[in-house]
Formats: C-alpha cells, structure tokens, sequence
C-alpha cells in the first residue's frame, strides 16, 4: 500500500511540474486581456459620453425653435406652431424606430410624435361652465339666475411632416352637437416669411377678441363688436384662408360660404374677409398692437332676415339682448374695424371699434355701430397672455401654478362697450360695464367671476324702453 502511494504521489508531482512551470506566463496573459478589455470599454464608454453631448446639443438646439411664440404664452400645438417648430420636431428621435411612440405633456394633455418624427398627434378639450344671475331690471323676467355650458368641446390636432397639418373639433355646448373647426392645411416659407394655407370650416381672422377663443377672451363674453360686428354666417365658415406672417405683423384673406349646414337646396353666401395687425413696438416687456379688418358678404336668398339680439349682459339670460326687431329683405352686407392697444409689463389695455352695413331691398341701410374699451393687469406679475404671431389672446403660461405650492395667477380687468343699431331711426341700443377677475389654477384651468351693469334701450319687442340693471356671472374652466 505504501508503495502504491510513494507511484500516485510521485506521478501527481510529475505531472504537476509542466503546470507550474506554465502558470506565470498563463497568468500575464489573462493580464493583458483584462487590460486590453478595460481599454475597449473605455473607448466606447468616451464614445457614448461623446454621442451624449452631441444628442443633449441637439435636444438644446430643438428646445429653442420649440419655445412659445412668446415668453408668457404656453407652447403651440401641432396645428399650430410656426415651420421652424415643426422642422425641429419632425426630425428622428437617436435610437428610436419609426414604430415607437415619444410622448410629452402640454398644457393639460400630452403630444404624440412617432420615432421618425413625422406623425405627431394632439387631442383637444374645452369645458366652459357658467352660472348666472341677473337683477334690478324693471322687467322682473330679465331678474333670473340660470346655469348654462358655454363650451363642451373635444376634438383632435395633428401634424403629418413639417408642413401638413389638421384640426377637427365638435361642441356639445346646449345639449347639441355642432361641428365647429375642421380644416386641413399646408405650412411653409416664401421669401423668408412664414405662410399657411387652409382649407375647411374655418374660425373668423376678425379683429382682437373676434378672432379670440371663447377659452381665452379675458371676459365672460367677447366685446360687443366681436359679436354685433360680424357676418350674417356667423364664427365660422367652410372656405379657404391664406396667412402671412412677419417678424412683427400678420395678414389674412379668407374666402368662405356659410358654416357646416345641411341647407342644400339654394346658394351658399359667399363672404370675403381680410384682416391684419402690426405691432410696431415689441419687446419682452412691452408691446403695442395695430389692427383693422373688414369684410363684404353676399348673402344668399335664405339669409335674408338679419334681424339681432346681441347680448349685453350675460349669454345665459336671453331676455336680456339689445334687439331691433324684424329685419327682412337683407341682400348683403359689409363690416369693417380697428383695434389698438398693448401691454407694458403685467398691465394691458385693447380698445375696438366697428361698423356693419347691411343692404335691404327697397330700405335704407341697417347699421350697427360698437366699440369697446378694456384693461387688465396680473397682480401675480405674469405678462398678458397675448399672441404677437396672431395679434389675439391665448393661454398664459402660469409661472407659479397652485400645483407646484404658487398661487397660480390673477388678473383683475375692467371694460365698457356701447353698441347701437339703426336705420331710419334708432332701433335699439345699450351699453355695459364690467369689472372682472380671473384666477388661473395652472396654465389651462381657470376660475371667472365677472360683475356687469347693463343699459338696453330697445324700441321693439318685449322689453322696451330704457331699463338698467346688474349680473354677475361665474366661470369654471379646462382647457387643452
């Protein structure tokens, strides 16, 4: 048995020798390799820190063309934004397939782009609640408190590469359903100026607050020369519109027939409108807004009847109106206006003034005469949330929003406007006066409280005479 074991012994350390004798070289080797590993994974570890620089320069460079068309307003949509913003977003996304879907969150909803860059896709949202309550009038069926949707909208944006683009929207407002925009259009330059064309039911290029969302406008309701001063057709018609944009200006033509319908036994009207501001001082601080506008309407053999009952006190009361009684025989009419105004820091103020002509066989002229003075600050310090590349309103871009712990922003506002329709002789008439102040929670979530004294002065219909008297109207809002 010893001798057994002396032979396994002997062999093991036989054998063993070649081994040990191998084993510092083996072990350089392994050395080298380790270090020629930690080497390549060094290079690609510089190359990817080199690639991250040059993703993060790019991401900069798109950040900057997608900045807000102003400092105080939130950043476009899909529908519209300006070329430059489009071209910078429709490019791919490092590493991504054109399959895979790059979300990012806008004002109150997120903004779908492919991972190609070229389909981006955006819903949209408008939730407009009112209670009113009017009182002191002489007629006691104007002294009524009512609840009403001034909008329940929902509808979708998009953008197919950096020059097609397309909108739809449908209201529910009233318990009805109407489709209101709903366009399909073509983004590009021409002599180094921005232009749009689009073609499809179309909203209004008329004057500042006319041209204005009902979402954004600073009141309650437009100034009356947004809604006395304007074509027979309505906000809206299905045409074609052309715009034109400049470093400080704006021009529009619009060629529409009448809005989404289903009369189709007679000719359409036909209405040509044309708009343009200029704003000859712009800062960031400061800017001073110039418009006018106009518009001719051919009306067809069923608009013939243009009578009005404008509202002046508060959209949910509908005794309360300035009226002229019956109007037939229309066989078109022509509108046109001004508008001045501007902001200096949080402070602003926007006057308006219009004239509507209407043509009625065999009579004298139905005109209609409005104006409007308003103003406005934010004692929470935020600019105002005007729109220089369309000289309207929009939504602000609220620096402190109450879910981050601010206090959102408040804006405190004031406005009288006067309107008077006439013919022969005075038909009716009426003025008002508002003060207001609106509570931005976020920058698409707002609360509205407005206090109106009112004056209608009609000759006909049921509230005749001169009465006067006071709503006071609250808005809770989304929109997206």
């Amino acid at each position: 048995m010893d001798l057994l074991k002396r032979v396994f012994v002997g062999s093991w350390l036989v054998a063993s020798v070649p081994a040990l004798a191998q084993e510092p070289v083996s072990s350089e080797a392994a050395d080298e390799a380790r270090r020629a590993e930690i080497d390549a994974l060094r290079a690609r570890l510089e190359a990817l820190e080199k690639r991250q620089a040059r993703d993060h320069e790019e991401l900069e460079e798109v950040r900057a063309v997608m900045a807000p068309i102003a400092p105080q307003l939130v950043p476009p949509g899909p529908a519209t934004a300006p070329v430059d913003t489009a071209r910078a977003v429709a490019v791919p996304v490092p590493g991504a397939k054109a399959t895979d879907i790059q979300v990012e969150w806008g004002a109150g909803a997120p903004i779908f782009r492919s991972g190609d860059g070229v389909f981006s896709f955006k819903p949209r949202g408008r939730i407009l609640l009112d209670v009113s309550g009017s009182g002191g009038s002489a007629y006691e069926a104007r002294n009524i408190t009512t609840t009403g949707s001034r909008a329940l909208r929902l509808g979708i944006e998009g953008g197919v590469g950096p020059h097609l683009f397309y909108q739809f929207e449908s209201d529910f407002a009233e318990n009805g359903v109407d489709v209101v925009t709903a366009f399909l259009g073509w983004r590009h330059k021409v002599l180094g100026l921005d232009y749009d064309i689009r073609i499809g039911n179309l909203f209004n290029d008329r004057g500042l607050e006319g041209s204005t969302g009902s979402d954004s406008t600073p009141f309650a309701e437009r100034t009356v020369v947004g809604t006395a001063i304007i074509p027979q057709r309505g906000f809206y018609g299905i045409g074609a519109q052309g715009r034109l944009f400049g470093p400080t200006w704006h021009a529009s033509l619009t060629l529409s027939g009448d809005d989404v319908d289903s009369a189709y036994a007679v000719n359409d009207s036909r209405t040509v409108l044309a708009r343009a501001h200029w704003n000859p001082v712009k800062t960031d601080a400061t800017v001073i807004h110039v418009g006018a506008w106009g518009f001719d309407e051919k009306l067809s053999s069923a608009a013939g009847t243009v009578t009005r009952n404008t509202v002046i006190g508060g959209r949910f009361n509908g005794s309360l109106r300035v009226s002229t009684g019956p109007l037939t025989g229309a066989t078109g009419d022509t509108g046109y206006g001004a508008e001045l105004g501007g902001y200096w820091r949080a402070l602003w103020v926007m006057a308006e003034l219009g004239r509507r002509e209407a043509r009625l066989a065999g009579q004298r002229d139905f005109l209609t005469d409005a104006w409007s003075v308003s103003a406005g600050g934010f004692v929470t310090g935020e600019t105002p949330p005007y729109n220089p590349r369309f000289g309207n309103f929009t939504q602000p871009k609220v620096s402190r929003s109450i879910l981050d712990g601010g206090p959102g922003a408040i804006e405190l506002t004031a406005r009288y406007e006067r309107l008077a329709f006439t013919q022969e002789s005075r038909l009716g008439e009426g003025w008002a006066a508002t003060v207001g102040v609106n509570w931005y929670l976020n920058s698409f979530t707002r609360l509205m409280l407005n206090g109106i004294h009112w004056h209608t002065d009609n000759r006909g219909g049921d509230f005749t005479g001169g009465d006067d008297g006071e709503t006071v109207t609250l808005r809770a809002q989304v929109s997206y």
